[in-house]
């Protein structure tokens, strides 16, 4: 419901837009692309994809225009090579976990948006490797997101308190300050190695595939530059809307 609404989270991501060096595409790896293997959205026209149920009508009529860019794609799956083979996809398109966010940060829709799966079969440690192997498209004007949750628990979410700020169980808000430690200390081996961390970890970790994308992100660090967490608020009890920025 954050793309048909203005709320805090919204505001910080048209925010985290303003005063960005020139963009010429995006990079999107979203927690709602699973593959066997990495695909790559490659067509002139992505769609818009209305992956979910039981919303209102409105969500379903949203439409993001944003182009395709078949030549970044290419660029993706050359800087890949030797890390991963990476098939073109022509018939998925913008899921909700890209464009619910991007309404936002480019709402006139005037960069293109390529997609990058999340290969199901691989590991943390692959993910982070990808994210290391894209990194130099960052001094390409290629703005890299990735799209998940790092606490997402939908089966403890309490959706009476959803609208409740910063509501959260205590195990929850143990998992958002120990990932936001880390996250600050840079530790990302402990945070690819997620599997080895509290307990804590594990249950807001409970759908990995809302985790993966950060392991993409903080793949495409560069050594000097900062970490800055915002929206770090609990939604639910059970969800975090915690966003990194690298740089």
């Amino acid at each position: 419901m954050n793309a048909l609404e203005q709320n805090e989270f919204t505001d910080a991501w048209r925010d985290a837009a303003h005063g960005l060096p020139p963009v010429r595409a995006i990079l999107m790896v979203s927690a709602h692309w699973l593959t066997p293997g990495t695909q790559v959205t490659a067509m002139e026209k992505p769609q818009t994809i209305h992956d979910f149920g039981g919303f209102p009508k409105e969500l379903f009529a949203v439409d993001y225009p944003a182009a395709g860019a078949p030549g970044i794609a290419e660029e993706i799956i050359a800087q890949l090579n030797g890390v991963a083979s990476v098939r073109k996809n022509f018939n998925w398109g913008l899921d909700h976990g890209a464009w619910s966010i991007l309404v936002h940060m480019f709402p006139e829709a005037n960069v293109p948006v390529v997609q990058l799966s999340i290969d199901a079969d691989a590991t943390p440690e692959h993910y982070f490797a990808l994210g290391r192997a894209l990194q130099p498209l960052r001094e390409n004007g290629i703005l890299i997101i990735g799209s998940g949750n790092i606490v997402h628990n939908l089966a403890r979410v309490e959706w009476p308190r959803l609208n409740e700020r910063n509501y959260a169980a205590d195990w929850a808000r143990e998992a958002m300050a120990f990932s936001g430690q880390l996250l600050a200390k840079k530790d990302w081996q402990r945070l690819i190695d997620f599997q080895k961390l509290p307990q804590t970890m594990h249950i807001a970790i409970n759908s990995g595939e809302h985790y993966f994308p950060l392991l993409y992100v903080l793949g495409c660090a560069f050594e000097d530059e900062n970490v800055t967490l915002f929206n770090d608020v609990a939604v639910g009890g059970a969800l975090s809307m915690t966003s990194v920025r690298l740089g």
